[in-house]
């Protein structure tokens, strides 16, 4: 009974969130209307407008994406890194999406905090600013310090936003479902699918547990690489809906000058920027997915602190090992290792237009043949390969937007630092080192080993497995079952034959009684009649056959 009373009220807020997207989308679209009419476009908010202009239509459908929420806004950012699925002036217009949440009242924080601790603040925390000191569309954040004098940051969820992300998800995923049913062309970009995907990384955001993990990730993973800064994670004080980290601060990797008079080198700071980066991904497969100036922090000896970890990236063995050939194809212009390795990332082992790929990569090599190496802008040039290879129809993993974002991000966290940093100079020896490791004796000889240990298996198991075969042949017992996903493929054509069968069996006995009816007796009416049916039907059963026409 609890649980009906719940699902419709479940239906409820999804019907009352339909209303609400429905009339915004409505308003924008009277909107637009009344932009074409010159008498009444003083009536149009001035957000629509630009220097007098009617903002363009990508500009609007920002616009209208900020208007429908977190969600949508959410929906937007992770498109602006796919450049398979939207065109690129979209995309580039997506990528301005910011959330713009007002904070909730102080009041309502306090209240939302103290029950996911279950008492009172003043229990767990020494001190505690009720001032929030940053909101976004999910969470806002809150600074304190426990009883033992550690400083750390609060992050609480908003009330009710799971509910209103579900119903946003339900109808994200109804509306994909019309959109490829009615545009079955749409299916090529797997637009179902993508819904799907941003369905797990938006609600894995919601659980603080999963972002608590991913921070204890990276603290391990750094925690004796002092240019490297994690925050510690209070487990015993977080919940689903409640994260305490210690509290980090820094200068802001954009205000080059305050670095410069509290004497850190910003060259320094952008080599280990760019090295904690590519340990991520070239030595972990686990990265921070949105490295953006908001989220790190530099402190005094030239250390990175990184925050925010809600958002990661995992790469799989075979996507680290076409970074590894990626890069050392690049730094030889050799146009079919790139080739191979995109093959590679596709997960295809045979592409018949494997040649017409290659060149097309040599094609776009050939522009930057006059750069050196140092010098080659190495997210671009990826970014270029992954669009030829949509322009060949073939299906890159989601997981390398992510990596294509994050190494955009850190090669201009990079070169704002330091103009001569080379991302292509500092990557070549992660990428060496994954080759050497994928072909290292000690490798090989573990898989060798593997192949040994599977043919020992193999050898000891076949004797008794032949036994075991023999005696269930000798008992009658054996049994071989055959699963036919389409029955009519066999069925039909036996149908028919056995059909045939019995007709010329029937013909046959005809003709055999009419013979003997008449040897017997030559003057016998019946056996001169059965005798002409049987002829008059063996021809016509005999003209069906030649022209091949069922019987």
């Amino acid at each position: 009974m609890i649980w009906r009373i719940w699902e419709y009220r479940l239906y409820y807020l999804q019907v009352i969130r339909a209303l609400q997207i429905i009339s915004i989308l409505i308003k924008n679209g009277i909107i637009e209307w009344m932009g074409t009419k010159r008498f009444l476009r003083r009536f149009v908010p001035a957000k629509y407008f630009h220097q007098g202009v009617m903002r363009s239509t990508p500009e609007r459908i920002r616009i209208i994406l900020e208007d429908l929420g977190p969600t949508f806004v959410k929906f937007g950012q992770i498109l602006a890194d796919r450049p398979d699925m939207i065109n690129e002036p979209l995309r580039l217009e997506f990528k301005k999406l910011q959330s713009r949440a007002q904070p909730l009242s102080d009041e309502l924080a306090i209240e939302l905090i103290e029950k996911e601790l279950r008492g009172p603040i003043s229990n767990f925390f020494e001190s505690f600013d009720p001032v929030c000191i940053g909101s976004a569309s999910i969470g806002q954040v809150y600074k304190a310090v426990l009883k033992d004098g550690s400083p750390v940051i609060i992050k609480i969820q908003r009330p009710n936003i799971e509910t209103k992300i579900k119903s946003d998800l339900y109808l994200m995923r109804y509306l994909a479902r019309k959109l490829v049913r009615a545009y079955p062309g749409l299916a090529a970009i797997d637009i179902e699918g993508f819904v799907e995907e941003f369905g797990v990384i938006i609600m894995s955001e919601m659980d603080y547990f999963t972002e608590a993990s991913n921070a204890q990730r990276f603290y391990d993973m750094f925690i004796d690489y002092p240019p490297c800064r994690i925050p510690k994670v209070y487990r015993s004080l977080s919940t689903k809906h409640l994260l305490v980290l210690e509290y980090l601060e820094g200068i802001n990797p954009d205000h080059t000058e305050e670095m410069q008079a509290a004497g850190m080198d910003t060259k320094i700071i952008a080599e280990n920027g760019t090295h904690i980066i590519l340990k991520m991904i070239l030595k972990h497969g686990f990265f921070h997915g949105d490295p953006h100036a908001g989220n790190i922090f530099i402190q005094p000896g030239n250390v990175i602190a990184l925050i925010d970890f809600g958002m990661v990236g995992v790469l799989r063995p075979r996507e680290m090992n076409f970074l590894a050939g990626f890069t050392l194809g690049m730094a030889t212009q050799n146009a079919k290792m790139i080739t191979e390795s995109l093959i590679l990332l596709c997960g295809k082992k045979y592409y018949p237009e494997m040649d017409d790929l290659q060149f097309s990569i040599q094609d776009m090599l050939n522009k930057y043949e006059p750069i050196p190496y140092e010098k080659l802008d190495f997210s671009l040039i990826l970014n270029e390969c992954v669009q030829i290879v949509i322009r060949h129809e073939l299906r890159i993993p989601s997981s390398i937007y992510l990596l294509l974002k994050t190494l955009a991000s850190i090669e201009k966290f990079g070169s704002r630092l330091d103009p001569n940093i080379s991302l292509s100079t500092i990557i070549k020896p992660y990428a060496e080192d994954l080759v050497k490791q994928k072909y290292s004796i000690k490798r090989i000889a573990g898989e060798l080993f593997d192949t040994i240990q599977s043919y020992g298996k193999l050898i000891r198991e076949f004797p008794e497995e032949i036994n075991e075969i023999l005696y269930r042949i000798k008992e009658g017992k054996l049994i071989h079952e055959i699963n036919l996903k389409d029955k009519s493929a066999l069925f039909g054509p036996a149908k028919d034959f056995s059909q045939r069968i019995s007709l010329v069996m029937i013909l046959g006995f005809m003709i055999v009684c009419a013979t003997i009816l008449i040897v017997f007796d030559p003057e016998s009416m019946f056996g001169r009649f059965l005798f002409g049916v049987s002829v008059v039907f063996s021809s016509w059963a005999l003209f069906r056959l030649l022209f091949k026409t069922k019987l």
